[in-house]
């Protein structure tokens, strides 16, 4: 990925939609009606595929050049979600050139022979000789003559750089009001992602025509130290390496196994532009690309707009791939993987591919194991605390699937303990000993998340490329929740008896906090110019075409909530679903554990007690069957108590969620085991470097060693708490004052005798305590605050403390991180990722705070490589204190600001949480209308002000995690004064 890689994909179970027979109709798209005495020229006929009842209603197309198109149309907003698919993913890799197809996803955002250079002749010259010294570099293996081919083509990239325009497809996204602009490669695919505003579509599709048209590998030897680094990422993460641990033992002759997405150190220091290629000519063919858009479309117009630019690429034979048979696996395979988090344990079975019968049984037995709620896993191993926490999914690709259990042990517990009680869930599976309400009761759990992903542009256009990719035709892929309800209980048991027996393997994860990292050693990069004052011409006559406006809708609080009395002047704010048969409920508390760290403790001993009618166990599955579930959750100032599902069945669980908040029945042994989990989630806590920087170090830093993170109850306390204490703070919940969120089908009269009769409150309700603040700090001398943790990279946060949230400050903040450092037109990332290859992800952005009387604060990240530290630290520094003026990216900014504005629509329950969002901020209108408003008439000079007083030259707190080994804490002095924190002072415990 560009931006930032998940460092765990996984392909989630199969998403199903209802339907039947395949309709082949012919439109005819004519974009003028003639007069009767002109005859009208022919108009091209764009022939569709249907399926009857298809939830999406989509229409699939085929142009001549074998480019499949698939359409829908959901108008939630005047916007688009747009995947661009390639079916060729790091399975297609050379066995010689592995990463490949990952490193041509980077190169193809980098512009053509028009966009993106200045003088494309000379540029082109230099191409080529940067391509043939790195075919001398990679048949070389001398390592000094190696040396002097890099250090040719290093100063060759400079002069070859001096020609090009960094950035310019970014530009051209980020102003036309684009989101999410970014791309993937996995096994079977490389799919680019855009989410545009409906009147920039045709802008949009030709300039990715042009995009898919040609590759131009410039700026190739500073990407691929970003490469690098996402490497260096990777070999960081214990999770990841676990990933690859499994799928190397369970594909022992696939590509699935034997090479990775983002490929081998050894190749990924051997790259080869002629490969590249290579790959770019064989598989970006138009017969083997989708685009795939879900949003407010016209289909006629769509399609004609698609077909007269990308009509235009040439079809091409497509290598076909030898699927490698792999062989049935006769024993426990055991591989083993060390590393600084905490333990756990990895099994994985083979499956068959997506479009088998037996790929579509296993995401039944994935979700009878588990499905969050009443899978045999999750009551048996989570609720029953029996380890700390549990899971299992399927993993479907094309050639094969995984299926895939995990686990984390308790205090104590071993992981072959852990193993073997996942191992006897599935045994239970095998002797069909599972409840046979559970099949019917998974069904409808799909049909209810099919419901809610269908609420999603993203998810409506992934159902394509998920089709697309795998080869299966759009008829099969809708019909597959009718044959997923088909699944017997005799289907399910004899199919995880073919499957799960001792043949998987098996992924101990060890900790080890001295564990030997490999790395990809830095090269020799000298930076390279951006050029962000020139321009192509290609982007001034983009940029000098306009599209039609958009009018921005704002959200207009009084309009669009229903407000509503429910009994005992308790609040209701409403809106309406008129889409499906989904609710949401929420009652709101304003406390929260900031006031009593028992009262997150209670919350948490709630989902493993029962009532004076259901065990714990029992209470889950009721829930379940009537497709609904139920939460309660904790913030430092807040308590959600969540109730959501299908709204046909409301009554019902409302009287049962009702019942569950006023008689918990104690229960001492999941009180001690729930302690005991507790105590070691804390431990692995201290395991989890996100944790350490994101969440212990910056309230460290903000607070101090008394905040908001570290209030909890000491393990003396835990030990103390009884099980009647908890049970009490439960049934106190409803007594205090609060409000209710509903967002469901039912009118207003409906819902209020609905809460009105199935609500139980007390006559008079107990005001909520006063807020407990911490006191944020002062950040007046600058200070380096570190923690030792082995990894190969070093990442870091620079903060400084602004002014309290003012709302006439919102506009500049946003614009300010439009321009400064908020996407990868921005000038950080221009910086320090294109210029400089110092990172692979770097940002920066003024946060306004989240409550009135609250403050903003910037905050600055950058991870590189720990040999890195000196320029990385500089870069940022620079420019953080001297921020370039851009007249192109400023103007640029402006009008993404703008064009994004216009385009987005807060909608649902969206509307009801912006709201509460508001209100927080002391505001009784959309605040986005300011920022609108605003955004044509700032200047830079206002910008460069609001630059100069808030964060040139404040003082910072930087806060830095690192291998105490490879940090240069010499250069980190230069910065302020440098502190090692012990875990302990930054965890409280």
């Amino acid at each position: 990925m560009r931006k930032g890689i998940s460092l765990f994909l996984v392909a989630l179970a199969v998403t199903f939609t209802q339907c039947k027979n395949e309709a082949y109709q012919a439109q005819s798209t004519t974009a003028d009606t003639a007069t009767a005495t002109t005859a009208a020229p022919a108009q091209k006929e764009y022939k569709y595929e249907t399926v009857p009842n298809d939830p999406l209603n989509a229409r699939i197309y085929t142009l001549d050049n074998g480019l499949k198109v698939y359409l829908t149309d959901y108008e939630d907003a005047p916007r688009i979600q747009t995947y661009i698919a390639v079916r060729a993913g790091s399975k297609n890799d050379p066995a010689n050139a592995t990463g490949l197809a990952h490193y041509l996803e980077h190169m193809v955002f980098k512009g053509t022979s028009k966009l993106g250079t200045q003088n494309w002749e000379r540029e082109k010259a230099e191409l080529g000789k940067i391509e043939a010294l790195y075919e001398q570099h990679r048949n070389t293996t001398d390592p000094a003559t190696r040396k002097k081919i890099y250090h040719q083509i290093d100063s060759i990239s400079g002069v070859a750089a001096t020609f090009a325009v960094a950035n310019e497809y970014d530009k051209i996204l980020g102003a036309i009001g684009a989101k999410g602009t970014n791309a993937y490669t996995s096994v079977e695919q490389t799919v680019y992602t855009n989410d545009i505003p409906t009147n920039q579509l045709e802008r949009w599709v030709a300039l990715e025509a042009d995009r898919f048209g040609e590759l131009v590998p410039r700026l190739f030897h500073t990407e691929l130290e970003a490469v690098y680094e996402e490497k260096n990422r990777s070999l960081d993460n214990d999770g990841w390496k676990m990933y690859e641990a499994l799928f190397a033992g369970l594909f022992q002759e696939h590509q699935y196994g034997t090479q990775t997405t983002i490929g081998t150190i050894e190749h990924l220091k051997n790259p080869s532009i002629t490969e590249i290629k290579k790959y770019f000519d064989q598989y970006y063919v138009p017969n083997n690309m989708a685009l795939a858009l879900s949003g407010d479309i016209d289909f006629d117009e769509t399609i004609r707009i698609i077909d007269t630019h990308f009509g235009k690429l040439k079809q091409k034979p497509v290598p076909t791939f030898a699927v490698a048979q792999e062989k049935p696996i006769a024993q426990p395979i055991v591989k083993e993987v060390k590393g600084p988090s905490a333990e756990s344990i990895a099994i994985g079975y083979r499956f068959p591919g997506m479009s088998s019968r037996d790929a579509l049984v296993l995401s039944m037995i994935s979700n009878i194991l588990y499905n969050g709620q009443a899978g045999l896993i999750d009551l048996n191993l989570n609720q029953q605390q029996k380890v700390l926490q549990a899971y299992g999914y399927d993993n479907q690709m094309r050639d094969y699937s995984v299926f895939r259990l995990g686990g984390s042990p308790r205090q104590g517990q071993s992981l072959d303990e852990v193993k073997k009680l996942l191992l006897a869930q599935v045994d239970l599976v095998k002797q069909g000993k599972f409840e046979d309400w559970l099949i019917p009761a998974v069904v409808n759990d799909y049909k209810i998340t099919l419901m809610q992903e269908y609420e999603n542009n993203n998810s409506r256009a992934d159902a394509f490329v998920t089709a697309f990719v795998n080869g299966i035709d759009w008829k099969t892929y809708v019909n597959r929740p009718e044959e997923f309800a088909k699944i017997t209980k005799q289907e399910v048991v004899e199919v995880a008896n073919k499957y799960l027996n001792d043949n998987y393997v098996l992924v101990y994860k060890r900790t080890d906090k001295n564990a030997e990292v490999a790395k990809v050693e830095k090269p020799t990069i000298t930076p390279v110019p951006v050029n962000r004052d020139a321009q192509s011409a290609y982007y001034k006559a983009f940029m000098a075409e306009e599209a039609p406006a958009l009018t921005p809708v704002f959200v207009d609080y009084k309009a669009d909530i229903k407000e509503a009395k429910l009994k005992n002047d308790i609040p209701l704010l409403y809106t309406q679903n008129k889409e499906n048969g989904l609710f949401q409920l929420y009652y709101i508390l304003d406390m929260g554990t900031n006031n009593d760290p028992k009262l997150g403790m209670a919350v948490n001993y709630l989902r493993y007690l029962g009532n004076d009618k259901y065990s714990a166990e029992e209470l889950k599955k009721e829930f379940y069957k009537l497709g609904t579930s139920f939460n309660v959750s904790t913030s430092g100032d807040q308590v959600y108590v969540t109730l959501s599902g299908l709204d046909e069945n409301f009554e019902e669980a409302l009287a049962l969620f009702e019942n569950t908040l006023q008689n918990p029945k104690p229960n001492q042994e999941a009180l001690k085991d729930m302690v005991d989990g507790m105590l070691k989630s804390r431990a692995d806590a201290k395991l989890n470097k996100s944790v350490i920087l994101n969440q212990a170090l910056v309230n460290f830093a903000k607070y101090g060693p008394k905040n908001p993170f570290t209030t909890n109850l000491s393990e003396k306390q835990l030990k103390a708490v009884k099980p009647q204490e908890l049970v009490n703070i439960i049934k106190s919940i409803p007594t205090y004052e609060h409000r209710v969120l509903y967002y469901g089908p039912r009118e207003t009269p409906a819902i209020v005798a609905a809460l009105n009769t199935g609500h139980q409150v007390p006559a008079k309700l107990t005001p909520v305590p006063a807020e407990k603040i911490f006191p944020e700090l002062e950040i007046k001398q600058p200070a380096v605050y570190w923690v030792d943790y082995n990894m190969v990279q070093a990442e870091l946060l620079f903060l400084t403390k602004s002014l309290p949230y003012d709302k006439a400050m919102v506009p500049t903040a946003r614009l300010y991180n439009e321009y400064f450092g908020g996407g990868m037109s921005s000038i950080v990332f221009q910086e320090l990722r294109e210029s400089k290859a110092l990172a692979y992800s770097a940002y920066s952005a003024y946060s306004t705070a989240t409550k009135k009387d609250r403050s903003n604060y910037n905050l600055s990240y950058i991870g590189t490589q720990a040999d890195k530290l000196p320029e990385a630290m500089a870069g940022m520094q620079e420019l953080l204190n001297e921020m370039p003026l851009a007249d192109e990216n400023f103007a640029n900014a402006k009008a993404s600001l703008r064009n994004s504005i216009s385009s987005e629509r807060i909608t649902k329950a969206s509307i009801l949480f912006d709201y509460e969002r508001a209100k927080r901020l002391g505001l009784d209108y959309d605040i986005r209308r300011d920022v609108y408003e605003s955004a044509n008439s700032l200047t830079f000079s206002q910008l460069q002000e609001f630059q100069q007083k808030f964060i040139k030259g404040q003082p910072q707190a930087i806060l830095v995690i690192g291998s105490k080994d490879r940090l240069n804490f010499k250069e980190l002095a230069k910065y302020g004064k440098v502190k090692q924190l012990k875990l302990e002072e930054i965890f409280g415990y």
